[in-house]
């Protein structure tokens, strides 16, 4: 049967008028149920204008209320309330008559049972009804459109919430197979049953599961990779509910449902701040935050917002994302203390007109050139932005004694095999070398990737798949450290507010990440099936790229702190004064543009910088040259020393026989 009726708005009059057909059958139910179907005559004479007036005061109340005006088909547990509500204040009105009539004639003007028993039936009539209008509309839309089976991972609040969701705006036609959770076997909620995760592959095979909604608030990180992976081997496709904070209204909507972020499957455990020592050491404080446009400085402005500074300062010189994150801070976040600042920092003029103006407590120093290949090729503009910018910004903050310089670095500084690594690395051994000579403490915090930053492999992963691919990545064995922004930045605001200048901080990044794998996963993530809907190309490595990362050293280690996702390394101090020389002698050089006497000089501040994959390799080996021929020439001289010494211990021995 064509449901045509159902698939339009049914006018309002008709469902008015099944109301009070519903009522007055109620009404005389409720009598000939009262009475076991053989009402006494002396109420059959009052039955008579008992029925008029019901079918008055309930109409009436249906009037007023509008209770035919709802869209049937979209009826929810508000409306059945609502009906209750309505229908109970009409009964309420019966016994208030009652009560006039038995003070006047010592009878009432319907019996109590009989208003209790109409209550319950037309309660039940009404809202049964529209349920099952509810029920058969969407019944009619199965037969045009397939039911995708879902499972709902978190059988708590927030999972319940997520089912009447769906349910309640259930266009797509899902149907909630049953709940899984960490505990419990056996039970059901809400009629729906709930599995223990470790049967998942079980009930995937069994019910042929399309979809899995992730609605837990907070779980087992493992156990929820273990579910995530689950799902992805079995080709499942993956949702997850928003934060509660980005509910509509305070309520979950369908349409907020959204596919999984590859940042969701590699996520740890939350992190723990001293949320008190953080706001201690920026309430009331002007607080500058270099880079303020890029994917880390933008996130520290963010984060910085909830603890009351007196203003903030967004430098950078790109003005539209500037614009943008503006317009967010004082929309979504609320914050109006922001004061955006276009400029350079490698322009001191600029930069000193900053601190001239807004004399700011606290740097936070994220500004810089990232991108491997791009400084490889350009290494005295890495020079530039990563080392002299470094060092106005560093010579300011201690000029204006301003309190605390904190200065974003990268686990490419530790053994650079590139220029921009041994930039970063350069700039860190500057503002180290600084703090015996300054009132301002100067702090480095030291991580690995970010996802989904400017120029990470999330954001070129995902336009190649959604162009059809290949997905191009450089080496098999390639790993890389990965963190979340939020989470890169919170580590940042809890080391800056414990440091005490001098350190390199450094970050627990977790265990290494294959890129291939990563890759894989964000493929299985579209619902496409890899060297079938899509390939993985191998392109090589890029100019000053190696295979794995570090976050030390050979010479360093590591103390622990207060945080055990926080170390500080113990590195070589630095004389501030043979230090300044070398780089002013670095910074005056790039007026000229002469890459390799750049980079020759770089490999001098950084010995343990050695080019890979690069042109640059050249001088390690004209270094490693000169050094063999130091190493043989000095060998020769002992072998030389050791023949006349031999010489003279003959002559000595000769003289002796004489």
């Amino acid at each position: 049967m064509n449901f045509i009726l159902l698939r339009k708005h049914i006018p309002r009059w008709i469902i008015l008028l099944i109301d009070v057909i519903i009522v007055n059958c109620a009404i005389i139910l409720a009598y000939l149920l009262r009475f076991n179907f053989s009402i006494p005559t002396e109420y059959l004479d009052s039955f008579l204008y008992v029925i008029p007036i019901v079918l008055f005061v309930r109409l009436s109340s249906f009037v007023i209320t509008r209770t035919y005006a709802g869209i049937v088909r979209f009826t929810s547990t508000k409306d059945a309330v609502r009906i209750f509500s309505i229908l109970a204040v009409g009964s309420l009105i019966f016994m208030l008559l009652n009560i006039i009539s038995y003070s006047r004639t010592d009878l009432y003007f319907i019996p109590l049972s009989i208003v209790a028993i109409d209550f319950l039936l037309s309660t039940f009539f009404m809202t049964a009804l529209r349920f099952f209008i509810k029920t058969l509309y969407f019944e009619s839309l199965n037969k045009t459109k397939t039911t995708k089976n879902i499972l709902i991972y978190g059988a708590d609040e927030y999972g319940l919430i997520t089912k009447r969701s769906i349910e309640r705006e259930n266009e797509n036609l899902y149907k909630i197979i049953a709940f899984i959770d960490e505990k419990g076997s056996g039970k059901k909620i809400d009629g729906i049953n709930v599995y223990p995760h470790k049967k998942l592959k079980q009930v995937l095979k069994d019910y042929k599961i399309a979809n899995l909604i992730l609605a837990k608030k907070s779980t087992d990180t493992i156990i929820r990779k273990e579910i995530i992976d689950t799902c992805l081997d079995n080709n499942v496709k993956i949702l997850s509910i928003p934060r509660i904070n980005d509910w509509i209204n305070g309520e979950l909507s369908f349409n907020q449902i959204k596919k999984i972020k590859i940042t969701d499957l590699l996520e740890r455990l939350p992190i723990n701040l001293d949320e008190q020592k953080i706001s201690e050491s920026v309430i009331g404080k002007n607080i500058l935050v270099t880079g303020a446009a890029g994917s880390i400085g933008s996130e520290i402005v963010r984060q910085l917002t909830k603890y009351n500074p007196k203003l903030i300062i967004a430098l950078d010189q790109a003005e539209s994302p500037l614009y943008d994150l503006e317009l967010e801070i004082k929309e979504k976040y609320k914050f109006h203390h922001i004061e955006i600042v276009i400029g350079d920092v490698t322009n001191y003029v600029r930069s000193n007109k900053v601190f001239e103006n807004f004399s700011p407590s606290v740097i936070y120093h994220a500004a810089a050139y990232k991108h491997v290949p791009m400084m490889e090729n350009n290494p005295t503009e890495a020079i530039r932005t990563n080392v002299k910018g470094t060092k106005i910004i560093a010579d300011l903050s201690s000029e204006y004694n301003a309190d605390k310089f904190i200065m974003i670095s990268t686990d490419k500084a530790v053994n650079p095999t590139n220029i921009m690594g041994a930039s970063k690395r350069i700039a860190e051994i500057y503002i180290q070398s600084l703090n015996d000579n300054s009132e301002t403490k100067f702090i480095t915090t030291r991580f690995g990737n970010v996802l989904g930053s400017n120029g990470s492999v999330i954001p070129r992963f995902k336009d190649q798949i959604e162009n059809g691919g290949p997905v191009t990545v450089t080496h098999p064995e390639i790993t890389r450290f990965f963190m979340t922004i939020p989470e890169a930045c919170q580590l940042v605001l809890e080391a800056s507010a414990f440091g005490k200048g001098s350190e390199i901080f450094i970050f627990d990044m977790g265990k290494s990440v294959k890129i291939a794998d990563l890759a894989k996963k964000m493929i299985k993530l579209y619902g496409l099936t890899l060297n079938k809907d899509i390939q993985i190309k191998y392109i090589g490595l890029r100019p000053g790229e190696k295979l794995y990362e570090e976050l030390l050293n050979d010479k360093e280690n590591t103390i622990p702190t207060h945080h055990p996702q926080i170390m500080i390394a113990k590195v070589k101090k630095n004389n501030n004064n043979v230090v300044a020389t070398k780089i002013h002698n670095l910074i005056g050089q790039l007026k000229d543009h002469k890459n390799f006497d750049t980079v020759k000089l770089m490999k001098n501040i950084v010995p343990e910088f050695i080019s890979k994959n690069s042109i640059y390799e050249k001088l390690d080996n004209e270094k490693n040259k000169n050094q063999i021929m130091n190493n043989e020439e000095s060998i020769m001289k002992n072998e030389e020393f050791t023949i006349n010494n031999d010489k003279l211990k003959i002559n000595n021995i000769s003289i002796y026989n004489n």
